[in-house]
C-alpha cells in the first residue's frame, strides 16, 4: 500500500515535470510558417498539431478572428470531453472514502508485513471496483492537448500576433498578470479537492499545493495563450468541483444534521 500511495502522488508530479520537458523540446525550429505547412511535418505535426491548429483557426473565424475566444471554446470542449473521466475519478474517490475503515484494519492487521498489506489492499480495491490511479487520468489526457496548443502557437503566425484583452498571445504577458491568475485559480481548484484527496491519500494535500507554484513558474516563460488556456480550464474545473465536492459535501452535512 505504501508503494501504491507513493506511485500515485509522484505520478502527478512526474506528469507536470514531463510536460515542461516535452514543451521545452517541442517548439518548432521554424516558427514563420502556417497551419497548412504542418501537413508536411513529422508524425506529431501531421496527425495532432495540424488538426488542433485547424480547429483553432476555424473557431477563430467564428469569432471574427478572436483566438482568445477560440481558446476558450476549445477549452470548454476539451474539459467537457474528459468529464466522464472526471466523474469516474470522483466516484473512485468516494469509494476510497467508503473503504477507509477496511484499509485501516488491513494496515493494523499486517503492520509487520508490507507486502501482505499491499496484496490485501489491492484485493479490497478490486472487490469494490476502486481505481486509486483514477485521479491522474484527467491530467494525463490533457497533456497532448496542451502540447498541441503550445505547438500551434509557434506554427501559426496569426495566433502569435493576435491580441486578446490587450495581451499578445504569442508572447509572455507583462507584469506577471496571467501567471498570477493562473497560479491563483490552480490554488483554488486544488484547495477544493484537497480535503477529498487527503482523506483517501494522506500527504496528497502537500502535492496538490505544489501545482500552483509549478504553474506560475511555467507561465512566466510561456506565450500568453498557454496561461490563458490554464485560466479558462481552471475556472471550468472550479465550477465543476463546486458541484462535485462542495455542494455534495454540504448536502451530506445537511442530511446528517436531520
Amino acid at each position: 500500500m505504501l508503494v501504491l500511495k507513493g506511485n500515485r502522488k509522484w505520478l502527478l508530479v512526474l506528469g507536470m515535470v514531463l510536460m515542461v520537458a516535452l514543451l521545452s523540446g517541442c517548439a518548432p525550429h521554424n516558427a514563420t510558417t502556417s497551419t497548412a505547412d504542418l501537413q508536411h511535418g513529422n508524425f506529431w505535426e501531421k496527425n495532432v498539431v495540424y488538426y488542433f491548429a485547424l480547429t483553432l483557426d476555424k473557431f477563430a473565424d467564428w469569432f471574427n478572428g478572436s483566438y482568445g475566444l477560440a481558446i476558450l471554446l476549445i477549452t470548454i470542449i476539451v474539459r467537457t470531453a474528459i468529464l466522464p473521466l472526471t466523474l469516474k475519478q470522483y466516484r473512485s474517490s468516494k469509494a476510497m472514502q467508503a473503504i477507509q475503515p477496511q484499509m485501516a484494519e488491513i494496515k493494523k492487521k499486517h503492520k509487520d508485513n508490507p507486502q501482505k498489506q499491499q496484496e490485501e489492499t489491492m484485493k479490497l480495491f478490486q472487490a469494490n471496483k476502486v481505481n486509486p490511479m483514477a485521479g491522474c487520468f484527467p491530467l494525463l489526457v490533457q497533456m497532448p492537448v496542451f502540447m498541441a496548443l503550445y505547438n500551434s502557437i509557434y506554427w501559426n503566425p496569426e495566433v502569435r500576433t493576435h491580441e486578446f484583452l490587450g495581451l499578445q498571445l504569442g508572447e509572455p504577458g507583462p507584469w506577471y498578470f496571467l501567471p498570477i491568475i493562473a497560479a491563483a485559480t490552480t490554488f483554488v481548484q486544488s484547495k477544493m479537492m484537497q480535503k477529498q484527496q487527503t482523506q483517501t491519500m494522506p500527504g496528497m494535500g502537500a502535492m496538490l499545493m505544489i501545482f500552483p507554484v509549478l504553474i506560475f513558474v511555467m507561465a512566466l516563460n510561456f506565450p500568453s495563450a498557454l496561461p490563458l488556456y490554464w485560466i479558462f480550464s481552471n475556472i471550468y474545473t472550479i465550477i465543476q468541483n463546486y458541484f462535485l465536492y462542495v455542494r455534495s459535501s454540504n448536502k451530506g452535512k445537511e442530511a446528517l444534521a436531520k
